[in-house]
């Protein structure tokens, strides 16, 4: 055990965030923290790295290792390079290459006498620089600058000129270098297009340390993290294994838990029914029947009904008209910047198509979206959208939104039609309600302001989505939700994202925008990466080092899918035949058992009805003083009762 958090306690104000926190990580083991935004993750991270004390617990770190955090919000500044930030990481192996230096020159300068001494020293400094990579480090920094996403004219760039995302990579690339034996990473892909991210995804895979990642990136985990932290509730609970297997997981206990709750409390209703049926037969046995099994009743430990997922969120995205096949054509569109940036694309979609659109940050997709729906002008090429085509736009800025405004006045002025109550409704659905309609737009968080431009987004009815980084800043479960709508859209979608988990579960085809021209992909993100290599060499050789002069948007498709698809189709025929079988058989046999229920019931009735009689008979006169009618009638009372208490027992079986 190389880290260690034991029962872990933190509140802000009268908000428990943190509840007895405990967990453990291996050497060399990869683990990531999830939960929804707010439920503590970040929180833990600075516990740990003590820049936030804990209310009550303890941390644990093994003796003699080393831990390195990156944080969400880096704030780098002054006038070095990017290069030398980084390279500051190692100016222990600088100073003895520099120390190798001094040496040399005063080698070059001593006499006879001084010069042993001088190559001993030498030579046991020599043998440091190399065990600790001497020889190495430029190529180092390099290399992970270049992983993270810069370029080598980049490199020389003054720290206090980067954008904040830039300066969180510049942390990052600074943490790898230093290599602690435990690494913590809030959130380190936020800033990293898809080639950094899959670079860093190996690093850590091979990275010798441990290392304790908070990321809302699926697939991501699924190929990092081998053991799931899961905070809800302010509780933690561990999971082995990466996302997907702790999601199933998780689900089944979920799924097993609330099955539990909901007999229970199934079978506490029944026993209530059961036991106000008895006593309504209003007999001493029956009532008996019914004091007993209230005191089982009394005694049950009652379950707890499990948290629920957070699925408060309502997104329901509908088209308000349907549009025509042809939804847009984009012909030789080209623009440049400084650089170029594409040329010659052509784009058809086509409706009911999800596309997704991918390529390494600078690639121009944002601008391509901009484009498209004329919010930019192209150098060349002319755009246009088929008949009663509703554009709604998804900007991962949001400057769509007012910042001036209230969250109420952001959704009535966008959709004046609406009244005071349906507008608190909407923002009740995206998580929204309270005095939080008041607030103003600028004082909204990240996922704050994505869950606003998703209930304007909602509300515009489009029937062409056009998505600009929708997942930023959503926690899973918020994903999840996205995911879900757009996968029962009945309208089409183009979007832009880094996250691959997202494009494979949404997209029906991939437009890669590389080498300054579009490789279409049709099927998702896993189909993607089959065919990428080869794809990419063919269509667009420029983006893998070889001359390209024309562009334009090239189509694969895979038609094994089809086979599959008929074979899964077929299984779940079967599947349905078998279930429907089945459940014939167990209506049949609760028709049958209702039947037989009745019938008791019956029987009861008609037993105390005369058993009654016979009480009435016994008070006359004529009959008690009549011997042999009374026998006869004790007899039948007799007789009476060992068949109602038959009928009670088999009454109970029946209801149970």
């Amino acid at each position: 055990m190389i880290l260690a958090c034991h029962n872990i306690c933190k509140s802000f104000g009268t908000d428990d965030i943190l509840r007895n926190v405990s967990f453990h990580i291996e050497e060399h083991e990869k683990a990531a923290v999830v939960g929804i935004n707010g439920a503590g993750k970040s929180t833990l991270l600075k516990i740990i790295v003590s820049e936030t004390d804990a209310d009550s617990g303890e941390v644990t770190v093994a003796r003699g290792k080393t831990i390195g955090y990156l944080a969400q919000q880096n704030m780098l500044s002054g006038n070095q390079s990017i290069y030398d930030e980084v390279a500051m990481v190692k100016q222990d192996v600088i100073d003895l290459e520099q120390r190798l230096r001094d040496l040399e020159r005063e080698m070059d300068e001593a006499d006879s006498g001084q010069l042993e001494a001088i190559m001993d020293q030498y030579h046991r400094t020599q043998t440091r620089f190399e065990q600790e990579g001497g020889y190495a480090w430029k190529s180092e920094i390099a290399g992970v600058l270049r992983g993270l996403g810069f370029s080598d004219e980049e490199f020389n760039k003054p720290v206090n000129t980067l954008s904040g995302g830039q300066k969180t990579r510049v942390a990052l690339g600074k943490l790898l270098l230093q290599a602690p034996d435990i690494m913590l990473l809030d959130e380190p892909i936020n800033h990293l297009d898809l080639n950094s991210i899959e670079w860093l995804e190996n690093y850590l895979l091979n990275y010798r340390g441990a290392v304790l990642i908070v990321a809302h990136d699926r697939y991501f985990l699924n190929r990092i993290v081998s053991k799931i932290i899961e905070i809800d509730n302010g509780h933690a609970m561990t999971f082995t294994g990466n996302y997907t297997a702790y999601a199933e997981k998780k689900r089944q206990l979920r799924d097993t838990q609330m099955k539990a709750w909901m007999n229970q409390q199934a079978q506490i209703r029944h026993q209530e029914e059961v036991i106000a049926k008895l006593k309504s037969f209003n007999r001493e046995k029956s009532i008996k029947r019914a004091e007993s099994r209230e005191k089982m009743l009394e005694k049950m430990e009652v379950l707890e009904k499990p948290a629920q997922l957070r699925d408060d969120m309502r997104l329901e995205l509908k088209p308000r008209i349907e549009s025509g096949t042809d939804v847009l054509s984009a012909e030789h569109l080209s623009k440049s910047f400084e650089y170029p940036l594409f040329s010659d694309l052509n784009i058809e979609i086509r409706k009911g198509e999800r596309i997704a659109l991918i390529g390494n940050n600078g690639t121009g997709k944002s601008t391509l979206l901009k484009i498209l729906i004329g919010r930019m002008e192209a150098d060349e090429g002319s755009v246009r959208l088929g008949t009663k085509v509703h554009i709604g736009y998804y900007d991962q800025e949001h400057q769509i939104l007012h910042p001036d405004k209230t969250l109420f006045e952001e959704l009535q002025d966008a959709y004046p039609a609406m009244d005071n109550t349906a507008v608190r409704n909407v923002l009740a659905s995206f998580l929204f309600t309270g005095d939080d309609a008041f607030k103003l737009v600028s004082d909204l968080s990240g996922g704050e302001r994505g869950r606003l431009s998703l209930a304007r987004l909602m509300l515009s009815e489009s029937n062409f989505l056009i998505l600009d980084e929708p997942t930023n800043h959503l926690d899973i479960v918020s994903k999840e939700i996205l995911e879900d709508a757009i996968c029962s859209y009945q309208g089409t979608v183009l979007c832009v994202s880094h996250d691959r988990y997202f494009i494979n579960r949404i997209a029906t085809r991939i437009l890669d925008l590389t080498g300054r021209t579009l490789v279409s992909y049709l099927g998702n993100y896993d189909y993607y990466l089959e065919k990428h290599d080869e794809l990419t060499r063919i269509f667009a050789p420029e983006s893998a080092g070889e001359t390209h002069s024309s562009g334009g948007t090239i189509r694969v498709s895979d038609s094994s899918h089809l086979a599959m698809e008929h074979k899964k189709a077929s299984a779940d025929k079967a599947s349905a035949a078998d279930d429907w079988k089945k459940r014939r058989e167990q209506q049949a046999q609760a028709r049958k058992k209702a039947s037989l229920l009745e019938k008791t019931e019956k029987e009861i009735v008609s037993c105390e009805e005369r058993d009654a009689l016979i009480d009435e008979e016994l008070a006359k006169e004529e009959v008690y003083t009549d011997l042999e009618k009374v026998t006869a009638f004790t007899r039948e009372k007799a007789e009476i009762a060992e068949k109602l208490d038959e009928l009670y027992k088999l009454w109970e079986e029946l209801a149970e």
